[in-house]
């Protein structure tokens, strides 16, 4: 499988533990791209395919184009301050598929929201 060009990608950012819960979810099936953590640990990134932005409206999330990785390639995270989470060599896919995203985290936010509902 070949790697998407350098670029030709967006990121949608989550709140780290709602993106925590969708890649355990995610991983379940197939299809989970490279995913980026910040430096502070408050979000984490799914790289999905160029185009997403425009039709991307999850509350609670943001999609942005995602910048080059640079002469480094894939090693370097397009995205200044961040690390790889799940480095595009040990993705499942070149990017996540924005629909099975968009899923995954609807599911991880009424499963947190569940939880929190239980411990007060």
């Amino acid at each position: 499988m070949g790697r998407t060009p350098a670029g030709e990608h967006d990121l949608v950012t989550v709140p780290t533990r709602t993106g925590l819960e969708a890649v355990d979810l995610l991983r379940l099936g197939e299809g989970l791209g490279p995913v980026l953590y910040d430096a502070t640990g408050e979000t984490l990134g799914f790289l999905v395919p160029r185009g997403t932005t425009e039709r991307w409206d999850l509350p609670g999330s943001a999609c942005v184009p995602a910048g080059d990785p640079g002469p480094t390639g894939a090693d370097r995270p397009p995205v200044t301050g961040t690390g790889w989470l799940i480095a595009p060599q040990g993705a499942g896919a070149d990017t996540t598929c924005p629909d099975r995203l968009r899923e995954a985290l609807r599911r991880a936010a009424r499963t947190l929201d569940v939880l929190d509902r239980c411990r007060h």
